[in-house]
């Protein structure tokens, strides 16, 4: 039998309130004066306001003069009393916290917002008391790593050398943002992650911002079969052949969706909720390119206050992962305060310390036309949770036809394109060409000619970047 809420139960929560301020204390974070009738409605407000400025409950007589309401200690309390209390109190503000929510949702029926009631719904069935009181990190250590060993949290990135620095890879319900400038190659960064995921096994959905849903396909097109996208309509037959046979080889499961710039989470949450729905499988990575064009749910923000707006948005798509326990890829702009920069740190983020704080990893994109026709990117760890390898940059091979961005061979590893931090481009040539003196002749009037062609490469580069 269903349960009535009757002002007789209601005073009877207050007065158990009232005896044992503990059991206030336990319910403070479920309690609201909205979900009580009328007529205790400014009794529960005034426990509520006069616990937080004075650090304790008004006695009974102090809720009589003010609110004109009686109350009386319940006699005898035990255990057994203060048990069933919390089980009743809990679920009464449940119930009330869903009642609002659906009242509350009519006009957002009217609207077609149902992302956003969708979101009220969930936050109402999640209400509940403090019982989880987490690890006892002295209990049984062994299976406390052995249940993080095989968890499965751990996703790899599909790059052995940034793997290497994260620790294995990205964590399920992770925010992880690279940052690059206009022109760094976000989205073909991201894109290129997405075909790791995908080779790894995982199902990934990238949601992109700019790009129509056929070009972002088509450059995928490009690193799926080696063909240039500037001759993929000639080699269509081959193409569509290729893409079939990667398909059959993959176990994981590819979903490209455009969305309109000033989308927020909550047309994600509906999107990959449908998604499961359709296809029977829930994603295992999303990739969002990019964050700087979404907007918050429910946050008359300015388009202008990018401060603010982008703090909103990293928080929402990291609960989201967190809620979905997911691995969230996205990309951010740098300010132009990096353009010049060879290294970069938190104060080049566009948008500030919002963002920062809220990613559990932060990743700069080096990069510049000029680089990338050379066959390189690079990176930088700016923030990480989970490793030591904050500041540390890393090398990856880029093929132009393919747009493919893989792990630099052995033989090129350690070989840095661009200048050390407060290091000249001289100062680089210098470093690089001190190894030939103790050379043959011949080899080193080669290796001159080549560092001589290293250092043209590498002035182009820098100008390049200005320019981008």
């Amino acid at each position: 039998m269903a349960t009535v809420y009757t002002d007789d139960l209601q005073k009877l929560f207050i007065e158990f309130m009232i005896t044992d301020s503990e059991l206030f204390v336990r319910t403070r974070n479920i309690i609201s004066p909205t979900y009580f009738s009328k007529k205790y409605f400014d009794t529960v407000e005034m426990l509520i306001d006069h616990a937080d400025k004075y650090k304790t409950l008004p006695t009974i007589d102090q809720v009589k003069a003010k609110c004109e309401i009686d109350l009386t200690p319940v006699p005898n309390l035990d255990e057994a009393q203060k048990d069933w209390f919390l089980d009743e109190f809990e679920t009464f503000c449940r119930h009330k916290a869903l009642e609002k929510a659906i009242i509350e949702s009519a006009d957002l029926l009217e609207r077609s917002e149902y992302g956003t009631v969708e979101d009220k719904i969930k936050q109402a069935v999640r209400i509940g008391l403090t019982k989880d009181l987490g690890i006892d990190y002295f209990e049984d250590p062994r299976a406390r790593l052995m249940r993080l060993k095989d968890s499965n949290g751990q996703v790899s990135t599909g790059w052995k050398s940034l793997d290497k620095k994260l620790y294995g890879g990205f964590n399920r319900g992770e925010l992880n943002i690279f940052a690059g400038s206009s022109g760094a190659g976000k989205s073909l960064f991201l894109q290129n992650i997405a075909m790791n995921f995908l080779e790894l096994g995982q199902n990934v959905i990238y949601f992109t911002f700019e790009l129509s849903e056929e070009l972002s396909a088509m450059r995928v097109d490009s690193m799926t079969t080696g063909v240039p996208t500037n001759e993929i309509f000639k080699k269509i037959d081959e193409v569509e052949l290729a893409v079939k046979l990667k398909r059959q080889k993959q176990g994981g499961s590819f979903q490209i969706k455009y969305m309109p710039s000033g989308s927020n989470t909550n047309d994600i949450r509906s999107y990959v909720k449908e998604f499961t729905i359709q296809k029977g499988v829930a994603p295992d990575v999303v990739l969002v390119d990019y964050l700087d064009l979404m907007f918050p749910v429910n946050k008359k923000i300015s388009p202008t206050d990018m401060f603010i707006k982008d703090k909103f948005v990293s928080e929402e798509l990291r609960n989201f992962a967190v809620e979905q326990q997911i691995v969230l890829v996205t990309a951010s702009q740098l300010n132009r305060g990096a353009i010049e920069e060879v290294e970069y740190d938190q104060s080049h983020i566009a948008g500030g310390i919002s963002k920062i704080n809220t990613a559990d990893n932060l990743i700069g994109i080096f990069t510049s036309r000029a680089m990338r026709e050379r066959g390189r990117y690079q990176i930088q760890l700016i923030k990480t949770r989970s490793s030591g390898g904050v500041g540390s940059k890393i090398d990856l091979a880029f093929d132009v036809d393919k747009l493919r961005i893989t792990d630099l061979d052995e033989d090129d590893e350690g070989v840095n394109i661009m200048p050390a931090s407060g290091e000249s481009i001289a100062q680089t040539l210098t470093k690089r060409t001190s190894t030939v003196t103790n050379k043959t002749p011949a080899s080193a009037v080669a290796e001159k000619t080549e560092m001589a062609k290293g250092l043209r490469d590498l002035l182009k580069a820098q100008s390049q970047q200005f320019e981008d």
